[in-house]
């Protein structure tokens, strides 16, 4: 599955078996289809620019990088790159494919020399989510194994209902990387083996979540399962590089001022929901939340077998050397893109 690909397939999975959606077949292609050439299409829906082009016209930034308004910096090595919010939702919607979302996200961290568009290339999705202080009382308690088998239950009963209604199921294969607390630096990260169907190469769900005083920083890697090796290579960089700022840091927790959260570690890995209620009702409430995907996704899918054919790497372009620029503070956001993430009506 190319990586183009990867980051939308945890939300085709789990929100188009629970909608219905005509989307015929035009009899011609469309007017401004290219054959046998590579194309962008930009937002201006009569614009068109070659991926070269288009990588040249993304902003990459190095070393150090502040997140949100003063909420936390990474300190970059010379092996990564990051994009802002509104040039990382350019990649992800016009470079991948990808529906819009209301809101970017606080930007994506990259490999260095490798373009986006290639299929070797991956990123790492930087969001926040504003739930209040995550106790991490039960770190020792949890029993992971028993909780992925709880997970691959509730994968099967929603598959169940899939299969019924003609749409391919959606396996846990299991944990890629078994969860792994960092006590001192506050950090969760796992990773989950996914297969889609039949698909003959299983998708990678990487994630880390750095706690901190009234929220936590949401960071999933985009890969293919057989990145794995360079993924997990990549994750101390990725780790050390992440730190909220004075005044947003776990250790400064006032319980006289701050709000806790109504979950704890176990449901980061889990999903708050579907700790509560099961894999099906998250589903659920996701459908709820962004009925507007399915329609989107449809025109998504037609655009890319009449539009775009897969990029030959020997063609990909390297992202241009980035400025020392720091980056420009961005608002925290939320997207549709994790799975895991609590929904909008508990961060109240």
């Amino acid at each position: 599955m190319p990586i183009k690909d990867s980051i939308l397939a945890a939300v085709l999975a789990a929100v188009l078996p629970f909608t219905c959606v005509a989307y015929a077949n035009p009899e011609t292609e469309p007017e401004n289809a290219v054959v046998g050439e590579e194309v962008i299409e930009t937002e201006d829906a009569a614009q068109f620019i070659s991926p070269e082009e288009f990588v040249a016209s993304l902003e990459f930034k190095t070393g150090r990088v502040v997140l949100g308004n003063d909420l936390a910096t990474l300190n970059l090595p010379d092996t990564l790159v990051f994009l802002d919010g509104e040039n990382a939702q350019r990649l992800l919607v016009d470079g991948w494919g990808n529906p819009p979302d209301d809101v970017p996200p606080l930007g994506m961290i990259l490999p260095a020399g490798v373009s986006p568009l290639a299929d070797e290339s991956w990123g790492v999705t930087v969001e926040y989510e504003d739930s209040g202080y995550v106790s991490d009382e039960d770190a020792a308690d949890i029993d992971y194994g028993d909780m992925l088998e709880d997970m691959q239950a509730d994968m099967r009963e929603a598959n169940t209902w899939r299969e019924e209604n003609g749409y391919e199921a959606v396996q846990l294969v299991g944990w890629a990387a078994e969860p792994h607390y960092d006590a001192e630096g506050k950090k969760l990260h796992w990773a989950k083996e996914l297969k889609f169907g039949d698909s003959d190469v299983n998708t990678l769900n990487y994630n880390i979540r750095v706690l901190g005083r009234k929220g936590v920083l949401v960071l999933n890697f985009v890969a293919n399962m057989d990145q794995l090796a360079e993924i997990e290579a990549s994750v101390p960089a990725v780790l050390a590089a992440t730190e909220f700022n004075p005044g947003q840091r776990y250790a400064e927790f006032d319980p006289d001022l701050d709000t806790v959260a109504a979950y704890g570690l176990g449901a980061l890995v889990a999903g708050k929901v579907a700790a509560k209620t099961g894999l099906l009702a998250m589903l659920l409430v996701l459908l709820k939340k962004f009925w507007f995907i399915p329609v989107v996704v449809g025109g998504w899918l037609f655009k890319r077998i009449g539009l775009r054919k897969k990029q030959d790497p020997a063609e990909a372009v390297s992202a241009p050397a980035a400025t020392a620029a720091e980056a420009k503070p961005q608002e925290p956001g939320q997207t549709v893109m994790d799975l895991n993430k609590p929904d909008d009506a508990d961060k109240r």
